[in-house]
């Protein structure tokens, strides 16, 4: 495992176990069709988006997964403050996106549709988040590519925003995986998405368990039928070395 830092876009970059395994698709949400395909040696890389060209390039993923799944709209990564996107890239070719709203006077999205729920949380001195946009390509990702995205957008909310509790919407479809795998918690009834014109549930994650979680499994070291996600993640130690790199690039 090594980083580096590039003049444009942030660059962290891995190399996953031999018969690493494949997924099929990913939209907003983890497919209902998930498929493991077995595959060689494989290469992948995990970068913080800093130019238009890369917010067009993850854009251009966002569009074509969700018009695969059959959400509306035309979704366009801007330049936020707010927002942090990070794209997971296979030989060059971006194969899945993450964006990491922080929570700002104006908000997060997921306010449009959830507000008094997170309000909740606000209310108890939480420091919320939420975790949109998210896009994976199955012809070109693995399964250690995307939990490399969720683990390096956790680290960025968790470590260098110092946020408490992550919220995301999630399709009816897929939220069952986001509860028993990752340990999410389920708020409320569908609601329907204006954004997407699909309904949605609004889950939420306490980020210490996250990395709880982390340490108990993280880097393949969870227990024969343990199906917890974290076990993708990166390991204790290489997580250490992966903070000090995004501190020393903040």
């Amino acid at each position: 495992m090594n980083a580096t830092k590039t003049s444009g876009d942030r660059e962290v970059t891995g190399q996953s176990d031999a018969d690493s395994e494949r997924l099929p698709a990913l939209d907003d949400s983890l497919p209902g069709n998930m498929q493991d395909i077995t595959t060689n040696e494989h290469s992948f890389s995990v970068r913080m988006l800093d130019t238009a060209e890369g917010r067009n390039k993850a854009s251009l993923l966002i569009n074509k997964m969700y018009a695969w799944r059959g959400y509306a709209g035309t979704h366009m990564l801007t330049d936020d403050p707010n927002r942090i996107t990070l794209t997971s890239t296979d030989q060059g070719e971006v194969v899945g996106t993450i964006t990491i709203g922080l929570d700002s006077e104006s908000g997060i999205l997921a306010d449009e549709l959830f507000k008094p729920e997170i309000d909740a949380y606000r209310a108890r001195g939480a420091r919320v988040c939420e975790f949109t946009k998210l896009a994976f390509d199955a012809n070109g990702g693995s399964r250690q590519s995307m939990a490399a995205l969720w683990h390096l957008a956790f680290l960025h909310a968790h470590d260098l925003h110092h946020c408490t509790h992550l919220f995301i919407e999630v399709n009816p479809r897929h939220h069952r995986f986001y509860q028993k795998m990752m340990g999410f918690q389920l708020l409320s009834e569908p609601r329907m998405n204006p954004r997407v014109n699909a309904p949605a549930y609004l889950l939420c994650l306490d980020l210490d368990y996250m990395k709880s979680e982390v340490e108990r499994v993280g880097g393949g070291r969870a227990a024969p039928g343990d199906r917890s996600f974290y076990t993708h993640f990166y390991s204790p130690r290489e997580q250490a070395g992966i903070i000090g790199r995004l501190k020393g690039m903040s």
